[in-house]
């Protein structure tokens, strides 16, 4: 008896090691190609894998994460506001899948403010009010969440740099978080997870030399 609990349990065992390795392929695979595509069809096909790992794990929030960002890539990628708009909303539904397995995440709640601002961006006169607060309000709590979350400090600042432009201010907070954002990614990020995000290093610096070093 012993001996078989011990069989099935050594299958249960190797059968969730397969598992894994699926996932991190399938992973390893599908991130860099919604990163690297050039067109909307390239990006589609790199969500629906995305989205396909996601809903076969059942509790990885990671491959949503992706997906929302991929949706943002491709809201980029039109010029109508309508296309725009229905990426985006697309984006969010990602993060509300994201949202349910991991609730109360600084990433997850930091890319939420990502969507809010880039919708903003489609029509800034008429969703000012309305986008500015939504996103600043995510970002804010994505910090609290995480105060050591590097990319939650940079959409912060940009987010602030896009306010001042339009109110007229100056770039003090904008440029404050963007620095801090910077120190962050010099310091390197403590995550064992091998599919956490990471991105966001170079927009720091491309920001940080276009705002505060050159006073855009």
């Amino acid at each position: 008896m012993r001996k078989n609990m011990l069989l099935i349990f050594g299958l249960l065992c190797a059968a969730a090691a397969m598992a894994n390795g699926q996932f991190e392929k399938a992973m390893g695979e599908s991130i860099p190609a919604m990163f690297s595509a050039q067109n909307p069809e390239e990006l589609q096909n790199a969500i629906n894998k995305l989205d396909r790992i996601g809903d076969a794990e059942g509790d990885r929030w990671e491959p949503y994460y992706y997906a929302a960002f991929g949706y943002i890539r491709m809201s980029g990628m039109y010029e109508k506001a309508e296309d725009k708009d229905k990426y985006l909303d697309l984006a969010m539904t990602e993060v509300e899948k994201g949202d349910a397995i991991k609730p109360n995440d600084s990433e997850l709640e930091a890319m939420r403010g990502y969507i809010h601002m880039i919708k903003l961006t489609v029509d800034p006169a008429t969703r000012g009010m309305t986008y500015s607060g939504l996103a600043f309000t995510s970002f804010q709590k994505a910090i609290k969440l995480n105060p050591d979350n590097p990319r939650a400090h940079f959409l912060m600042g940009r987010m602030q740099h896009g306010t001042a432009q339009f109110m007229g201010g100056g770039n003090e907070d904008a440029c404050a978080s963007l620095f801090k954002a910077k120190d962050l990614f010099a310091n390197g990020e403590n995550e064992v997870n091998p599919f956490a995000p990471s991105w966001g290093k170079d927009g720091t610096d491309e920001s940080i030399k276009a705002i505060c070093e050159k006073g855009e």
